[in-house]
């Protein structure tokens, strides 16, 4: 930018003649609200010690209080700065309470790096003259001045258009100070001033006096599919998995596991992501349906990491070598798709680490090491790790598991548990992630308290398991994404998992296939992440118990071989979904969504933005009967004047409707949802 700024500093030293004397001279380890003050800038992360989120090309919303002395007119402006020192500025406008002085703005990054924005509040001379003429001029007052001072204003403004090159707009503004004269009639005066051309010119070149800056606030900008990306997880060791002549279960492989990336690229996915794949202790093993009875031919849980075939960085041998794995992540990029790798900082009594580092763990008084409990909870076959017992050891031995991984092609970590790991090991290891791989992804499995959740994306997670799996009613979904997209976004970003292998969920367990759909389709428009774990197309939902929301037979436990082409399925409607993700650009997003009224407590209505892709869904959350109602679009929120007739074309259902403020819509089982994309017709 070539635009000259005004410091606080300038204003002062106009009364004594050059620089301040040294009684006004300020601290300047302070950041002052300055001449034109901008106080409470949102976004920013505890003070600006981390950055704010985003990602290639990505929109944020910038407010602040700008205001200032008198009545004179204030204006303000969002600058953003690349990672090359690049400027870009970004109007800023006052909304509604007028009295409250908020102004809001929205800025665009591009591409990855480390940016900056500021907002810029500054003294508007165009705005503040103009309030004047339109007072003044209808009942005659002052007009000589009023017009010597306009043809002044305009001829600044022009002289700024030309700095910017700008020499037509230039003339523009020349013409209109020449023709500014207080002979000519009222009328024709106030017809000048109200030229849409004048308008324009003003706007993009008025002066911008006594500019106050704010600090810098950093920004983060990451690769797109830190925001927008579809997830499938699977078990490797169920896929190929069989019984031999005698009966005893056969593990199935990576190699065996390439038909489900092809699945799962067909589908539409963009990562896949897999459970732990190393060798699983003996020690304590777990059961079928995690019993403390294992029989020789129980696999264990994955989680239960390391044993005398090696620990975190080792493939379990039932798997295959680390040459079927490269292999595996070789088909998956051919694909499209990414490997997605559990990161689970634990091990089984019989990992490597208990002998070689016994003081990574917790000994209780009575001799014996800590194992995992979640009471009533117990997971006698998983150590926890002692952050706290020689962290210099533990975090370079985190940082070389990653970087062995990484070196292997995996591009992603779904991190189990991070929430019982010290945030300031995650501060730690995730900035030198960034320094070295600012292209590796981490996904947070942290369901537990809203401040350790920001923490963890405060310190550098950029995805987040979240509680999506748990609001089911109209109320509960609205409030918690608005939430998740106005206060969280800035540390925050949420991936909608319709199941897990942890969690049935309550509403999935009556097996009613419109449910599955309705949360599939919930999930892939609520979110740019979601994500989807095998056995849910095919509609399992048998709890371990009433009331409990496990899984009967639990793959965690044991093989589970399916027929995932067999029917009835939801192979179809995943990839319709993920397909009409790709499509349109406003569903890659979350803060841009607003939700509609409607006049059925079943019936959930919202809409996301994003330039001119608009999408408006509308989803019935009742899986048993039909749900008929009227759904109240806000046209403003899309951008659009109150009588605006809209073309809506269902991506979902087939169809091309004609809707405006009010629209009536009949959703049934089997007709769940209309996923419309919006043009004015």
């Amino acid at each position: 930018m070539t635009e000259g700024i005004s410091t606080p500093s300038s204003a002062a030293s106009a009364s004594v003649g050059g620089s301040p004397s040294r009684s006004l001279q300020r601290n300047p380890s302070k950041h002052r609200l300055g001449r034109i003050p901008v106080a409470n800038v949102q976004p920013i992360v505890e003070h600006g010690a981390y950055p704010v989120k985003a990602v290639e090309d990505e929109e944020f919303k910038v407010t602040a209080n700008v205001f200032r002395e008198g009545h004179d007119s204030v204006n303000a402006s969002i600058v953003l700065t690349d990672p090359q020192g690049v400027e870009t500025r970004f109007p800023m406008r006052q909304i509604e309470p007028m009295g409250l002085d908020i102004w809001e703005g929205w800025a665009r990054v591009g591409g990855q790096g480390d940016w900056t924005y500021r907002v810029e509040g500054w003294s508007d001379p165009w705005h503040t003259w103009l309030h004047h003429a339109e007072a003044k001029l209808p009942v005659g007052m002052d007009v000589p001045l009023l017009c010597l001072e306009g043809a002044a204003l305009f001829r600044r403004s022009a002289d700024c258009a030309r700095e910017e090159g700008d020499q037509t707009t230039a003339t523009v503004l020349e013409n209109f100070a020449n023709v500014l004269l207080p002979d000519r009639p009222v009328e024709e005066l106030l017809e000048l001033i109200h030229a849409r051309s004048l308008r324009r010119s003003m706007d993009a070149y008025s002066p911008r006096d006594l500019v106050s800056p704010t600090a810098e606030v950093p920004v983060r900008v990451e690769r797109r599919r830190a925001e927008f990306s579809s997830w499938y997880e699977f078990f490797p060791r169920s896929q190929g998995a069989h019984q031999d002549e005698n009966g005893h279960w056969v593990s199935g492989t990576l190699a065996q596991s390439h038909e489900r990336l092809e699945a799962a690229a067909a589908m539409g996915f963009d990562i896949v992501y897999l459970p732990p794949i190393h060798p699983i202790g003996r020690a304590f093993r777990k059961g079928k349906n995690n019993s403390l009875t294992p029989s020789e031919a129980d696999p264990g849980s994955p989680w239960a990491i390391g044993s005398e075939a090696g620990g975190h960085d080792a493939i379990h041998p039932d798997l295959g070598t680390i040459e079927d794995f490269d292999a595996f992540v070789a088909k998956a990029k051919s694909l499209g798709l990414e490997v997605a790798l559990d990161f689970a900082l634990q091990a089984s009594p019989d990992h490597p680490w208990v002998k070689e580092h016994p003081e990574w763990f917790t000994t209780r008084l009575d001799g014996t090491i800590a194992y995992a409990e979640n009471p009533p909870k117990k997971y006698q076959d998983i150590y926890p790790i002692n952050f706290d017992n020689d962290p210099e050891g533990i975090y370079r031995e985190c940082e070389q598991i990653l970087d062995y991984w990484i070196s292997h092609g995996v591009t992603v970590f779904r991190v189990d548990n991070p929430h019982t790991k010290p945030l300031d090991f995650w501060d730690w290891l995730l900035d030198r992630m960034h320094e070295k791989h600012p292209e590796v992804i981490f996904l947070a499995e942290a369901f537990t308290r809203p401040e350790m959740m920001k923490g963890l994306g405060k310190v550098g997670f950029q995805l987040s398991y979240c509680y999506f799996t748990w609001r089911t009613t109209k109320e509960e979904l609205e409030s918690y994404v608005t939430e998740l997209a106005q206060e969280w976004s800035p540390c925050y970003r949420p991936s909608f998992w319709v199941n897990t292998p942890d969690i049935n969920p309550f509403h999935l367990q009556s097996g009613n296939h419109s449910m599955f759909a309705i949360r599939a389709i919930l999930a892939a428009t609520l979110a740019p992440s979601w994500g989807v774990y095998s056995g849910f197309e095919l509609f399992e939902h048998v709890p371990l118990a009433p009331g409990r929301e496990e899984y009967l037979d639990s793959e965690k436990y044991e093989y589970r071989p399916r027929d995932f082409h067999g029917g009835p399925n939801l192979n179809v409607l995943l990839g319709r979904l993920n397909e009409i993700r790709r499509e349109n650009r406003a569903l890659q997003q979350l803060r841009r969504v607003t939700f509609h009224p409607t006049s059925h407590p079943q019936l959930l209505a919202f809409s996301k933005v994003d330039g001119d892709s608009h999408v408006l869904t509308v989803v019935s959350l009742d899986a048993d009967q039909a749900v008929t109602g009227e759904v109240y679009v806000d046209l403003q929120t899309l951008g659009l004047p109150p009588q605006t007739i809209l073309q809506v074309e269902d991506q979902l259902g087939g169809g091309t409707y004609t809707w405006g403020a009010t629209n009536f819509v009949n959703l049934y089982p089997g007709r769940n949802a209309h996923i419309f994309t919006v043009t004015p017709a």
